[in-house]
């Protein structure tokens, strides 16, 4: 079984707006649905639950109801940071899941989900036990000079360097491991930290999987003027 969690529990400061971003509107539609919207229509994902902010359970299972999102299973509520809201939807799956399940984690905010990239995340954790999705990075990073921050003299190799980010996908047992010992240890659960930097601190090797650069996550209001930038060039492809 392939299961996915989409978080939602995040209050959306940065992008100014009076609803959370997860739930804003594009095209009378929440960003949220346009996500969940990938999962739903991808084959190998045979359910979903969602980490979603408190207050928001009643009208995201009403949003589900009206846009057709039948593989939703549960709504639980998010923690105060981001690492907190991963865990209470893993710990949620204890006693659903066999070890070998797969578990896909996916940023609701990123809602232009491909499905190839979902596809390839999904098949190297089943050949791997886990897979991040990445891309390569293609500009130039030069360290500062600790004597004078105006100034570099070495930099960092670009071939050597990947930019991952959601979707990222793990067996069950391996995750809900990892999120035990993390939180009793306090390893890799502060900060910016995610699953997969919080997996690498434990000591896992992790997969790269295939990305994309359309996967944005809508953090600002530029971005979400991007978003309906490539919500309008899909809507003239499907008409010609």
């Amino acid at each position: 079984m392939t299961i996915a969690i989409i978080l939602a529990g995040g209050s959306g400061v940065r992008m100014g707006a009076e609803i959370p971003k997860q739930f804003i509107e594009i095209h009378d539609k929440p960003v949220l649905i346009y996500t969940l919207e990938g999962f739903q229509a991808h084959p190998l994902i045979d359910e979903i639950g969602v980490v979603c902010l408190d207050g928001w359970h009643d009208k995201l299972k009403s949003y589900a109801g009206q846009f057709g999102i039948s593989k939703l299973k549960w709504i639980i509520s998010g923690g105060n940071t981001g690492q907190e809201s991963i865990r209470n939807g893993v710990f949620h799956l204890e006693g659903k899941c066999d070890d070998e399940d797969i578990i896909v984690i996916h940023d609701g905010i990123r809602p232009l989900i491909e499905s190839f990239v979902l596809t390839d995340v999904i098949e190297k954790c089943q050949e791997y036990g886990n897979a991040v999705t990445s891309m390569p990075y293609n500009e130039q990073i030069f360290l500062v000079n600790e004597d004078d921050p105006s100034t570099t003299s070495k930099y960092i190799p670009r071939e050597t360097l990947r930019r991952v980010a959601t979707p990222q996908a793990y067996r069950f047992g391996l995750l809900d491991r990892a999120y035990h010992e993390a939180f009793e240890k306090g390893i890799g659960i502060y900060g910016s930290s995610y699953t997969n930097t919080m997996m690498v601190e434990l000591g896992e090797t992790l997969h790269f999987a295939a990305g994309s650069d359309k996967n944005i996550k809508l953090t600002t209001k530029d971005d979400l003027e991007l978003f309906k930038g490539y919500l309008e060039m899909k809507n003239n492809g499907d008409a010609k």
